[in-house]
């Protein structure tokens, strides 16, 4: 999930091999029918009956001793980190053991952000509402979460669930768009469709995106940014400097060309668009990780928590933003009570149901909330909640997206929301 620059010569604060997804199989039952025939002897008529295959449920369910799978493990190549994996590796383990509980949860949201985008997966195709490509992202979290009408969590809506609005942002919107209610956005075969998914387990968020296309054309496009996204998970490490991340991410990026209607592209970066570490029940923490060399001399520390993510494009490599919203996050700090009774009303719903995670209007219809978009105007007006209206390169233009999360533990780094399908 990315986030706008607020000016040109900053980089954006983003607001995109591993683990299997365990599959659950529907049992099966023989059921017997007697029946007596001419003779009076008794004969037994078995059937196979199948349940549903239902692989969408609590993931605490699938995993019962609660402890979650880890992902791709990777040494830190730089020679500043080598030190970290010799006699004094006892130190920093037991340091990384002091957060095992934090890492847990962290490997929880990222099981479930596999299993979801594999439900997903399974199911796009062209000619599929926009509306409908979330509802099956985010209603798979809920279930698996536990969060859903039926859950053990219902009743505890912070505690895990959904990370942020699950973005579809289609050809020359790069990120921050879902659709609003009555939104008809329909994606056709031609479309480049980026989905960002994120899923949160006691506020520690797992972003993760790919980029979705059904036309051949484009796959030099998506090779670029997931192997710039792989380039920045390879050169990410404690104490590396953010801008060499992102001279590295360049460097791939810019290597690549698209032929698009007999006229090629190189692929450009976008370089106001970035990565950036997380906070609990923040999806921004503060350090943005750029797409290009930008001078910044910020370093990664150790137990911090990264979401890398690329964007390639074959525009202007810049976006601005434009259109309807639908992104709002509520800001940190202590703000006075707004003056709107409706306002007052909507930030409680806001406070009770996401706290500072990011959400979207129809999360809020999703509550039973309505004719509430003045008071929520008033919230963002007054800078109680903040706006992320969605991003755009230039018309005609395509966007193409990939992240992972990383986790940097003192003597390797983890890529968490590694999967078998990227």
């Amino acid at each position: 999930m990315s986030e706008a620059p607020v000016s040109n010569d900053q980089v954006a604060k983003s607001p995109e091999d591993g683990a299997n997804p365990s599959s659950v199989t529907a049992d099966e039952k023989l059921t017997g029918n007697e029946t007596t025939g001419a003779s009076g002897d008794k004969k037994k008529n078995k059937k196979k009956k199948k349940k549903a295959n239902n692989n969408i449920k609590n993931i605490e369910l699938l995993f019962p001793d609660l402890k979650y799978p880890e992902g791709e493990w990777m040494e830190y190549h730089q020679d500043h980190n080598l030190q970290r994996t010799t006699d004094e590796e006892k130190r920093y383990l037991l340091r990384d053991a002091e957060n095992a509980e934090r890492w847990n949860d962290v490997r929880k949201g990222a099981e479930i952000h596999r299993r979801v985008r594999k439900n997903l997966q399974n199911k796009i195709k062209p000619d599929m509402s926009l509306t409908d490509v979330v509802n099956v992202v985010e209603n798979a979290t809920r279930k698996f979460t536990g969060v859903d009408e039926n859950g053990d969590h219902k009743d505890q809506p912070k505690s895990q669930g959904i990370g942020f609005p699950t973005g579809v942002s289609l050809n020359n919107c790069a990120a921050h768009f879902t659709p609003n209610a009555g939104d008809k956005t329909i994606l056709r075969y031609e479309d480049v469709m980026k989905v960002d998914i994120g899923v949160q387990v006691n506020g520690y968020i797992v972003d993760s995106a790919f980029t979705v296309t059904f036309d051949d054309k484009y796959n030099n496009l998506l090779e670029a940014v997931k192997e710039s996204t792989n380039t920045g998970v390879r050169e990410s490490g404690i104490d590396v400097r953010l801008t060499d991340i992102g001279e590295a991410i360049q460097e791939v990026m810019e290597s690549y060309e698209v032929e698009l209607n007999g006229e090629t592209f190189q692929v450009k970066p976008c370089r106001n668009l970035c990565g950036h570490n997380i906070a609990p029940y923040k999806i921004h923490g503060g350090k943005s990780v750029p797409l290009v060399k930008n001078g910044d001399q910020t370093k990664m520390e150790e137990g911090e928590h990264f979401a890398i993510e690329t964007f390639g494009t074959t525009g202007r490599g810049y976006v601005i933003t434009g259109g309807e919203v639908s992104h709002y996050a509520k800001n940190q700090g202590t703000w006075p009570t707004p003056a709107l009774s409706k306002a007052k009303s909507l930030l409680k719903t806001i406070d009770d149901n996401f706290g500072t995670l990011p959400f979207c209007r129809r999360y809020l219809d999703r509550l039973g909330e309505e004719k509430y978009l003045f008071a929520l105007n008033s919230l963002v007006k007054h800078g109680i909640v903040e706006e992320y209206p969605p991003l755009w390169d230039i018309q005609g233009s395509y966007t193409a997206q990939s992240e992972h999360t990383i986790l940097l533990h003192p003597h390797k780094k983890e890529v968490v929301s590694r999967g078998d399908d990227y």
